[in-house]
Parts: C-alpha cells; sequence; structure tokens
C-alpha cells in the first residue's frame, strides 16, 4: 500500500511539472522581437502569417495544418496556394484578417508600412507576433518561439538541431572553423576535404541599379556557411553599388540573385566594362534563386548546402560552377 501511495505521489508531482499534461504548457507567453509580450491561452491552430519565410518555418516544424492564410505573392509550399490571399506583405486586407478569425497573426519587423495596419487586429483582440529573423540564429530563434505558440514545441526543437547539424557537416567537409558560424558549437568530425582559402563573392541583389547584398543580412550568414568571402565589407543589409568598387574589388565568382527583386536580370557577359572582371572572364558566374538565399527561413540552410557544393565540387563530388 506504502508503495501505492508513493507511486500516486510521485505521479501527482510529474502532472504538476506538466511532463504527463502537454497541454500544461499553457497559458504561455513568449518575447517577440519588438520586446513585446506575446500571451496565449492555447495553442494557436489558425495563423495567418504575412510573409512567406513565417509560411516556411510552420511548415518545417509540423504546424503547416494551421495556416488559415497567406499573402499575394507566396507560393510555397505548394499547399499554400490553394489558402485565400489576405493581400500584399506591404498591405495585407485587415477587414479580411478579421473576417477569417485567426488566432495568432505573424508580421514581419521589415514590413514596416504595414504595422501600424496591425495595431487593429491587436484592438480586435488577435495576438500579432513580430519577428525579424536577421541570421541563421534570428531563424532557428523564431522558429523555436513559432513552437511554442502552436504547441509544437518539441517537434520546432527537432527540426531546428536537424539543421543546425547540417550546418555542421558543411563546416566539416569544408574544414572550417565553426566559430565562424554564428549557431555552430563544435565540429562534428575532421575534414576530408580542407579548403585552403574562401572563394571572394559579389552578391547582385538588383541588377538595375546595381545593388550588392552586405554583411547585414541573411546572405551573409549563407556566405560564411558556405565558405565564401562576400567582397562587400559594409554592414548594411543592402546597398547600392558602383561599377568602379566592383571592378576594385574583382570577386573570383559573381552570383545573380533572380526573381522579384531582380527579374530578368542581363547577363554579366553583355554589361558594358563587366568583361573586366575576372568572375566574368572565367565563366564563374552564378544564378541563384532569391526566395531561396534571400528569406531568412528554413530553406537558408539547403542554399547553404546547394552554394558549398557549387563552390567547392571537389569536396561534395559535385560538378565545376560553369
Amino acid at each position: 500500500m506504502l508503495a501505492v501511495h508513493r507511486f500516486l505521489y510521485f505521479l501527482v508531482l510529474l502532472c504538476t511539472a506538466g511532463l504527463l499534461m502537454p497541454g500544461k504548457a499553457f497559458p504561455l507567453q513568449i518575447e517577440d522581437d519588438q520586446s513585446r509580450i506575446i500571451r496565449l491561452e492555447q495553442p494557436a491552430t489558425r495563423i495567418i502569417p504575412l510573409y512567406g519565410a513565417f509560411t516556411e518555418m510552420l511548415f518545417a516544424i509540423g504546424a503547416g495544418g494551421y495556416v488559415a492564410a497567406r499573402t499575394e505573392a507566396d507560393r510555397f509550399p505548394e499547399e499554400i496556394k490553394a489558402l485565400p490571399s489576405v493581400g500584399t506583405h506591404m498591405r495585407p486586407n485587415v477587414e479580411m484578417i478579421i473576417g477569417l478569425k485567426p488566432d495568432l497573426v505573424i508580421q514581419s519587423v521589415s514590413r514596416r508600412e504595414a504595422l501600424a495596419e496591425m495595431e487593429s487586429l491587436n484592438r480586435a483582440g488577435i495576438p500579432v507576433a513580430v519577428f525579424a529573423p536577421k541570421d541563421l540564429e534570428g531563424v532557428f530563434s523564431t522558429m523555436t518561439r513559432l513552437g511554442r505558440l502552436t504547441g509544437k514545441a518539441q517537434e520546432a526543437e527537432a527540426k531546428v538541431t536537424e539543421l543546425q547539424q547540417r550546418l555542421l557537416e558543411i563546416q566539416s567537409r569544408l574544414g572550417l572553423d565553426s566559430a565562424s558560424v554564428s549557431h555552430a558549437d563544435a565540429l562534428a568530425k575532421l575534414a576530408p576535404c580542407r579548403i585552403k582559402e574562401r572563394r571572394r563573392v559579389f552578391f547582385e541583389i538588383r541588377a538595375e541599379p546595381l545593388t550588392a547584398a552586405g554583411r547585414g543580412s541573411i546572405v551573409q550568414d549563407i556566405l560564411t556557411a558556405a565558405g565564401a568571402e562576400n567582397v562587400v565589407e559594409s554592414n548594411k543589409a543592402l546597398l547600392l553599388y558602383n561599377l568602379e568598387a566592383l571592378l576594385f574589388d574583382d570577386p573570383d565568382i559573381y552570383i545573380v540573385q533572380t526573381g522579384p527583386m531582380n527579374r530578368n536580370p542581363v547577363d554579366p557577359r553583355e554589361r558594358a566594362h563587366f568583361d573586366q572582371l575576372k568572375a566574368v572572364r572565367e565563366g564563374n558566374i552564378l544564378y541563384l534563386d532569391e526566395l531561396l538565399y534571400s528569406r531568412p527561413g528554413p530553406r537558408c540552410v539547403d542554399a547553404v548546402e546547394q552554394l558549398a557544393a557549387k563552390l567547392y565540387p571537389a569536396c561534395f563530388g559535385a560538378e565545376q560552377i560553369q
């Protein structure tokens, strides 16, 4: 009888701690990237993300089924095309959002023009969480917090761990010091292929006017993790660049981002004076998907793997850049 009493007492302690009651995590609160406290009484199961990166995060942590709407430009993953559109990133239709009765709206700090409209949602009693992932660590932190808000904390933690492990593998293959990547704690194993020096790259955000990726965006983290060195030294996320500066930098690789910000860019080989660039003369030009490289979501790890294989094919059994 004493043993039974002890077991029941232990069971009560576990329940009190929430270990045997998954729902015990709620109500909960998290702090978003505007230092605001977001409090939910129960897991959010009807969510409207107003930026595609957050939609991708929700699907990655197993909460894709909770997405109730999308913005006009969002096309990934495929399932969201069937969802209603609530306008653009910059001009979301607040009345429509309220009519869809979400229990959570997610917005990006970068969409400052739309933040005032988000106050209308707050007044309507709809929680709005604002996040600002600018690097890989920020992506993982946002995913972790979204996991808590949706009752998918364990799934989010597992996904983040998986993504971090994939990044460590890249570092290991290239023989890079893991300290150069913000999230990495240590190399997983000895490198089978140690690069002697990082390849110097220029990342074109837009061709006209020429706009470069600086060191203050997710692109910088991707370049660093893939073993590249950004020739642009500015700490801005992006900046206008002139031809003289580009010719002076003379990168090994010229990267052209293609997508909404850089539609139908002219081939660098056909641009005036670009034939003076080493990368152009040697044919080291890469065309990369904007939504994979400039959107701070879980697919950034895919971008790191892809770019590392293109820059250092000998380390991955991949084809040469050309």
